[in-house]
């Protein structure tokens, strides 16, 4: 079991922490980022037991069903929601950079107890392949989420479009890649890292726009400008 709890918590904690020192400026409290990180953890069985349900009136069934509406509608749909009634109110999120920890953090702690309960179930083994994909997206996910939540908070155009936007694009990339998964039965690889490599670039270009963004707000003092 320590190894399973170990194989299951490393990765996550090695995503998070390389998101966070990311931030060039003003860190956020590590206790802040762990209170994230549980709410969503705390995530995972509300979200399992609707999937369930849903599963059982026969709607897993249907690919496109399954992979846009019980995970990625889902999954995505409770973080933002959690995001936005807790992170978004933090004092400490005083900067647009902030946005992307915070999300990667809920994000991380949702993946954490996925991918432990995974494990359990199916062996260590998979573990390698769970890191490189299932749990990488979903930091990947929190990034993009994060980074949109956090230009609405500190851009006063197009703000609440903002933050549908955040909501609608990480559902469109998350069940994406689940329905990669889902109807790429052979060689799915070829199709999925693609994907990732795009997502990955994505995410690590809204890390440096964020930075860029908070650079201006702390030693500038300048609007934050909008960014397409």
């Amino acid at each position: 079991m320590f190894a399973v709890l170990t194989a299951g918590i490393a990765p996550t904690l090695a995503l998070l922490a390389f998101f966070y020192l990311k931030d060039r400026f003003d860190s956020e409290p590590l206790t802040m980022v762990f209170r994230t990180f549980l709410y969503g953890a705390l995530l995972v069985f509300p979200i399992m037991f609707i999937q369930y349900a849903f599963m059982e009136e026969g709607l897993g069934s249907n690919s496109f069903i399954y992979s846009f509406l019980i995970t990625g509608f889902l999954e995505e749909f409770f973080k933002w929601f959690i995001f936005m009634y807790t992170a978004y109110k933090y004092s400490d999120f005083d900067s647009m950079y902030d946005g992307i920890v915070y999300g990667v953090a809920l994000s991380l702690g949702f993946a954490t107890v996925e991918n432990i309960l995974y494990l359990v179930a199916h062996g260590v083994e998979t573990a390698f392949s769970r890191a490189l994909f299932p749990v990488s997206s979903h930091a990947l996910f929190g990034v993009i989420m994060g980074f949109y939540i956090g230009k609405a908070k500190f851009t006063k155009k197009y703000r609440k479009s903002t933050l549908l936007y955040a909501l609608v694009l990480t559902i469109g990339l998350h069940g994406t890649y689940d329905y990669i998964l889902q109807t790429v039965t052979g060689n799915w690889l070829y199709a999925l890292i693609p994907f990732m490599i795009g997502l990955w670039m994505l995410a690590l270009r809204k890390v440096k726009v964020a930075n860029q963004q908070s650079m201006k707000k702390v030693i500038y003092d300048v609007p934050f400008k909008h960014h397409a």
